[in-house]
C-alpha cells in the first residue's frame, strides 16, 4: 500500500507544481516561499499519515502564494486545488462572519437574548432565557452535547426543526460561565440568520458572503449523506493501513460544519480573514473591528473567540472534523495563513489537520517541521494483534470446555454465575465505547455507533471479535456443564 501510495504523491508534486503556477482569478505572489519545500512536505506528511488526498491553500496579507491539490480522491482521480471537499468545523466561522453582518446592520446586538430573534425557541432549563448570541457563537451557552446529545438524537432536516428538536436540553452550567464546545450553538446561530435576514441560510450565505468574496466552488449544506453535491467524492475511513472509501454517516451539519470548499476559495476566504473583512478588490463581507472580534476571546477563562479560537502566540484557527473528511484554517502572526483539506476523516490517530497546519507554518517560517510518524497504522496493527489474541484465547477456551466443566461440575450456580460474568466484560465496554470515547478523548463530545464504526474499523473489530469470542465460551461452558450432568446421571442410573 505504501509503496503504491508513494507513486501517487509523485505525481501529485508534478501536479501542484503546475497548479500552483496560476489559478484563474487569484492573485499570486511567491512572497518567498520555496513552494518546493511545501510540496515535499505536505506529500511526506500526508503518506506518513495514510491521507489520499489533501489540498492546501496559503496566503500572505491580502496575497495568494500557493494552493494545490495532491494524491487522489476516492474514485481515484486526481485531487486539485479546484476539488470540493467539506471543510467541517471550520464553517463556524462563515456562521460566525453572517451574524456579525447583521450586527454591523443594526439587525441584531451579540449581547442580546437569543429569543429576541428566535421567538420560539425554548429550551428545558429556564436559564435557556438568558442564552445571548454572543454566547452561542462563543460556545458558552451551556448547552453541551451530554445535555444535547445532538449527534445520537434523531436528525432535523431544517434549521427550524434543530430548534424545536432544542427544546428537551438542560444547561450543564450557568451561560456565560464555561466554554464548551458543541454544534448546537451553531445551529441556532443559524437559524437566527434565517430569522433575521428573512431567506434560508444556505441562501444567505452564498449571497452574502461566497459571492462576494468570490468563492464560487464554496457551498453550504443541511445534512449528511443527503444534500452532498454530486460533485464531492466520497472521503475515506482507515483501517488496517488501507483507505476505504465512505459516504459520511447520516447527521445535521447546517452552520456547524455543512460548508463545502476547494483550496482556492478557501485562500480567498483566508485573505478576507488577513486584510480586516475585505476581499483582495476591497470588497468589504465585514468591519475591521468586527473581523477582530472574532478572533479575540472575551473572557479570559477561554480561548475561543467567535468562530475562531485563538492562543496568546496571536494565531488563529479552527479544525473540522467529519467522519470521513478532515480540515483545518490558521492564521498566523507573520500574516501568513494556511487551510488544509483532507479526504480522510477522524479516528485514532488521526484528530485532524493540526500537526500538518503547524508543519507547513514551521516551512514558511523557516523551520524544520516533522512529518510525523505513521501513527494510525501503528495503532491499528496494535489492534490487529489484539484481535488475533483474543481470537487465540477464545479458541483455546472453546478446546478446553470440557476440562472446565468437570474442574466446576457440581459448584454452587452463584459460583457459576460470578466465573462466567467477566466474560461479559468486553461486550459491555463495546457498547460504552461511543461515550467512553466522547468523555475521555473529545472533551464530552456526543458520538452514536455507526459514526462510532467510521472513527475506527479496528477498536470495533477488536471489540466485536472479543465479545463474540467470550460469549462464545459462556455458552460452550454451560453446555458442556449440561452433558457432563447428564452423563452422571445416565451413570448413576
Amino acid at each position: 500500500m505504501w509503496g503504491q501510495g508513494r507513486s501517487w504523491w509523485r505525481s501529485a508534486v508534478a501536479a501542484a507544481l503546475v497548479l500552483s503556477a496560476a489559478v484563474p482569478g487569484l492573485a499570486m505572489a511567491s512572497e518567498g516561499v520555496d513552494r518546493a519545500a511545501v510540496d515535499r512536505f505536505v506529500t511526506s506528511f500526508a503518506d506518513s499519515a495514510g491521507y489520499p488526498g489533501v489540498a492546501v491553500a496559503i496566503t500572505k496579507a491580502d496575497r495568494v502564494v500557493h494552493v494545490a491539490g495532491y494524491g487522489r480522491d476516492s474514485s481515484g482521480a486526481g485531487l486539485t486545488a479546484a476539488t470540493p471537499m467539506p471543510v467541517a468545523s471550520v464553517s463556524k466561522s462563515f456562521t460566525a462572519l453572517a451574524v456579525m453582518q447583521l450586527v454591523e446592520a443594526g439587525k441584531v446586538k451579540l449581547d442580546a437574548p437569543v429569543r429576541d430573534y428566535i421567538a420560539d425557541f425554548r429550551i428545558a432549563d429556564p436559564r435557556g432565557a438568558r442564552i445571548t448570541v454572543r454566547q452561542l457563537l462563543s460556545h458558552t451557552s451551556g448547552i453541551t452535547d451530554r445535555t444535547l446529545p445532538e449527534k445520537s438524537l434523531p436528525q432535523p432536516n431544517s434549521l427550524a426543526e434543530a430548534v424545536v428538536r432544542v427544546r428537551d436540553a438542560t444547561l450543564a452550567v450557568e451561560p456565560g460561565t464555561q466554554h464548551r464546545y458543541t454544534n448546537t450553538n451553531y445551529h441556532l446561530a443559524a437559524r437566527l440568520v434565517e430569522v433575521v435576514a428573512g431567506e434560508p441560510f444556505a441562501e444567505y450565505l452564498r449571497r452574502q458572503v461566497f459571492e462576494p468574496a468570490g468563492m464560487r466552488g464554496t457551498t453550504s449544506i443541511d445534512r449528511t449523506p443527503r444534500d452532498v453535491p454530486s460533485t464531492v467524492r466520497n472521503g475515506h475511513i482507515y483501517a488496517y493501513g488501507k483507505s476505504v472509501p465512505a459516504r459520511e454517516p447520516d447527521r445535521f451539519v447546517a452552520g456547524s460544519d455543512g460548508v463545502i470548499s476547494t483550496a482556492e476559495d478557501m485562500a480567498r476566504w483566508l485573505v478576507v480573514q488577513a486584510n480586516g473583512g475585505r476581499t483582495a478588490d476591497g470588497t468589504r463581507l465585514v468591519p475591521p473591528e468586527s473581523a477582530a472580534a472574532m478572533r479575540t476571546s472575551s473572557d479570559p477563562r477561554w480561548t475561543y473567540g467567535l468562530g475562531w479560537d485563538t492562543s496568546s502566540g496571536g494565531k488563529a484557527r479552527h479544525g473540522g472534523i467529519w467522519f470521513t473528511h478532515v480540515a483545518g484554517a490558521l492564521l498566523l502572526p507573520s500574516g501568513y495563513g494556511i487551510a488544509v483539506l483532507s479526504n480522510s476523516g477522524i479516528g485514532p490517530g488521526n484528530e485532524g489537520t493540526y500537526s500538518l497546519e503547524e508543519g507547513l507554518a514551521a516551512v514558511l517560517e523557516g523551520g524544520i517541521p516533522s512529518t510525523g510518524s505513521p501513527t494510525r497504522l501503528i495503532i491499528d496493527l496494535v489492534l490487529a494483534g489484539l484481535t488475533l489474541v483474543s481470537v487465540a484465547l477464545g479458541v483455546r477456551n472453546l478446546r478446553r470446555r470440557r476440562v472446565w466443566a468437570r474442574r466446576f461440575e457440581g459448584r454452587p450456580v452463584w459460583q457459576l454465575v460470578l466465573r462466567l460474568l467477566p466474560r461479559f466484560a468486553p461486550l459491555a465496554i463495546l457498547l460504552a465505547l461511543p461515550y467512553l470515547l466522547g468523555s475521555l478523548f473529545g472533551g464530552g463530545r456526543d458520538m452514536n455507533y455507526v459514526q462510532f464504526a467510521h472513527y475506527s474499523v479496528a477498536l470495533v473489530t477488536w471489540g466485536l471479535v472479543a465479545s463474540l469470542m467470550n460469549i462464545g465460551v459462556v455458552v460452550s461452558r454451560v453446555v458442556a456443564l449440561r452433558r457432563l450432568g447428564r452423563s452422571s446421571l445416565v451413570k448413576a442410573g
